[in-house]
């Protein structure tokens, strides 16, 4: 018998949508695009929706006007990326992106619970490749909120680059954006 080595078959963003316009892929089926690859996004329980959508109230008063807070919309990173994470501040107004997704993010923000080994590894290599300078992962099973910064090279990274500071925040403590350093946001108000 002959064998064959695995193959997988890339997508770009362009074929991501156009299987979304032709319905071959429904709007409402909970896919993103990392790297090439549709991953099924978990379903989302009680305790992550509100924290998104706590986390999503938090930043919309720390960063003010001339900031737009998007809840699990999609970014355009790249031509094979288009993740949707839980939170992003990007600047400006929502009207701003009518015409395109964003492409980067002053803050990306990732509420976890099953999915906390994949945004530690992927989504936070996939981040610090695209430039995120801060992302955060509000970790719902550890009660802290990790803060990742620094994007630097890494060969041994899924996407060939990671963050040099990642800090583990307990409840009681605060953290103010790279994009807004004057604002401190309490780790104990993005969590249920």
């Amino acid at each position: 018998m002959t064998t064959y080595p695995v193959r997988i078959r890339r997508w770009t963003r362009k074929e991501y949508q156009r299987l979304a316009e032709l319905e071959i892929i429904r709007h409402d089926e909970p896919l993103e695009l990392i790297g090439g690859q549709l991953i099924v996004a978990e379903p989302k329980g009680r305790p992550h929706a509100t924290a998104v959508e706590l986390t999503a109230e938090v930043l919309r008063a720390a960063f003010g006007s001339g900031w737009a807070v998007r809840a699990q919309n999609p970014m355009a990173l790249d031509d094979e990326s288009e993740p949707e994470p839980d939170v992003i501040v990007v600047p400006g107004t929502l009207r701003d992106y009518l015409d395109a997704h964003p492409s980067s993010a002053a803050l990306v923000i990732e509420v976890a619970e099953t999915t906390l080994a994949f945004d530690r590894r992927e989504k936070a290599s996939l981040y610090a490749h695209a430039g995120v300078a801060d992302y955060w992962i509000v970790n719902l099973v550890d009660l802290r909120l990790e803060v990742h910064r620094r994007p630097v090279a890494d060969p041994s990274a899924e996407f060939g680059w990671a963050y040099a500071d990642v800090t583990a925040l307990p409840l009681h403590a605060s953290v103010s954006p790279l994009a807004r350093p004057d604002a401190a946001v309490l780790v104990s108000d993005l969590f249920p």
